[in-house]
């Protein structure tokens, strides 16, 4: 099921564009003047999109089609040998004004991944991010940060936190995307999922209901949301995905393997700053 969630997701690759606020805005923080709603993309972290209007059922349909033909492209490598040019400041990466890691860990290089569960060039990243996060070497420690967009980004920031607190994260991470983005029974940004909804997914995979709703309300879910929200806001970041490293390095790139690609030489840069 995993392997054809991945196909499915990178044959709508081409389509994505990388995920912003529900109100178009680039910035997490809160606009003083509402603008129109609009599906204009984060440039430079995804390939160039077309129309991302959600698809119609037979479009779904034949986009699994075509996503059963297709190959799965490989996963780019985590490597302690990065590939490819050194990396250029301001094409692909921009230095963030005195940054710091999200988490800080003593001995550790951190790589963050902001995130929303509701942005389709995220699920679109999973696949690939995925794995390679798996094969990071031991003194680098990789964190989710859930997007504070507002709206039903800030309902399933709360969710992650809470499957945080209650030990399901790795179940669930993949799971909701894809229930969200390929098995449609979450609506995403297709409309508002209720509490008592999202509730009910991961009651699906082994959490009581009610204990989650109030977990997604307790002031520690909350400390966590805010803690993320500043941390994006502090990093600058343009859109989702965004991956940042060791704080300092808001990765570009010009395609999704790309970004990967960019991380591992500057995760490499800070290991050599290190003196590792």
């Amino acid at each position: 099921m995993k392997t054809r969630f991945a196909l499915m997701l990178m044959a709508l690759l081409p389509i994505l564009a990388a995920c912003k606020a529900q109100d178009g805005t680039a910035n997490t923080a809160t606009p003083t003047e509402p603008a129109a709603p609009t599906s204009t993309p984060a440039a430079e972290t995804a390939p160039a999109p077309t129309e991302a209007a959600p698809a119609a059922s037979g479009e779904t349909a034949a986009a699994e089609t075509a996503a059963a033909e297709a190959t799965t492209p490989a996963p780019a490598p985590a490597s302690s040998q990065p590939t490819g040019p050194a990396p250029v400041e301001g094409t692909d990466y921009v230095v963030i004004a005195n940054g710091k890691p999200f988490q800080p860990a003593t001995g550790k290089i951190e790589v963050a991944e902001v995130f929303g569960f509701v942005c389709p060039a995220c699920a679109a990243f999973q696949p690939l991010i995925g794995p390679w996060k798996a094969g990071l070497p031991s003194d680098v420690n990789f964190v989710y940060v859930p997007a504070m967009f507002g709206g039903t980004w800030d309902d399933y920031a709360k969710a992650f936190y809470a499957a945080q607190a209650l030990n399901l994260e790795d179940k669930t991470h993949e799971a909701l995307y894809k229930a969200i983005h390929v098995d449609q029974a979450l609506k995403g940004e297709r409309g508002r999922d209720s509490v008592q909804d999202i509730a009910a997914f991961y009651a699906k995979h082994g959490a009581d209901a009610k204990q989650f709703e109030a977990a997604m309300s307790s002031f520690a879910v909350s400390a966590k949301t805010s803690a993320a929200k500043q941390f994006a806001q502090r990093s600058q970041i343009t859109g989702t995905p965004s991956v940042i490293v060791n704080g300092k390095y808001l990765v570009k790139g010009k395609s999704f393997p790309d970004m990967l690609r960019i991380a591992d030489h500057l995760i490499a840069r800070e290991r050599a700053a290190k003196g590792n």
